[in-house]
């Protein structure tokens, strides 16, 4: 019992680390090389996790070649376009002008249906809206709506908005973000003196934030 917890935490470590090597992709970005080696992998794993009369290393060495194997073809993929469209394929227009393309729907065995589905995903909700959707090769459909169904900006009525930035997290459950006190050019002194607006210290936040703006947002832990 216990061989086979340290051989599943071993392994679990081991595939982990391979994944973090791999990227960050999500699974619906996935190119198909990519999700054929994630499942590979999770195939390998499972079995000397499980059977303490397979060597761990029967799970350990292919996954590492699978790993070698993802790095070179990620690497063919950067240098040579030709290698990229065979491995990964190519995105495919499935909307061209507002009309449907009825032969890329069947070369990519894809129904009206499933494309309303994905078009509803993006909060579009009728067909007429689309100008372009393009289906790329991980999966997903990019839209382009009609320009009188898209949404407004700023640019549109000549407005030039107040640079925003991004939000820092300054405290979280507790834990002082040093690092980013640090870029904002604050210290712990600074952060206290915030905090105790708010009638407390921050070793006591659960959250404490600042925007691009200045704007301060700060919430106490509850007391259990």
């Amino acid at each position: 019992m216990l061989i086979t917890f340290f051989r599943a935490v071993l392994l679990y470590i081991v595939v982990l680390i391979v994944m973090r090597i791999m990227g960050k992709r999500e699974i619906g970005q996935l190119q198909p090389f990519e999700l054929a080696i994630s499942i590979m992998i999770a195939d390998l794993a499972s079995t000397p996790m499980t059977e303490t009369g397979i060597p761990i290393t029967n799970g350990i060495i292919p996954i590492l070649g699978l790993l070698v194997m993802h790095l070179i073809i990620s690497v063919l993929n950067l240098k040579s376009t030709k290698v990229r469209e065979i491995i990964c394929g190519k995105p495919r227009v499935l909307i061209n002008k507002g009309k449907i393309d009825e032969n890329a729907l069947r070369k990519e065995r894809f129904t009206v249906n499933e494309l309303e589905e994905r078009l509803r995903g993006k909060d579009i909700y009728n067909l007429g809206d689309v100008e372009y959707a393009v289906l790329e090769t991980s999966g997903e459909v990019s839209v382009i709506q009609k320009p009188e169904k898209r949404m407004t900006t700023p640019e549109d009525f000549n407005i030039t908005p107040d640079y925003e930035g991004i939000p820092y997290d300054l405290v979280v459950d507790g834990k002082i973000m040093f690092k980013n006190l640090e870029k904002l050019g604050k210290n712990y002194t600074w952060l206290e003196k915030e905090i105790k607006k708010f009638g407390f210290k921050p070793e006591e936040a659960l959250v404490a934030t600042i925007d691009g703006k200045g704007q301060f947002f700060c919430q106490k832990k509850s007391n259990k």
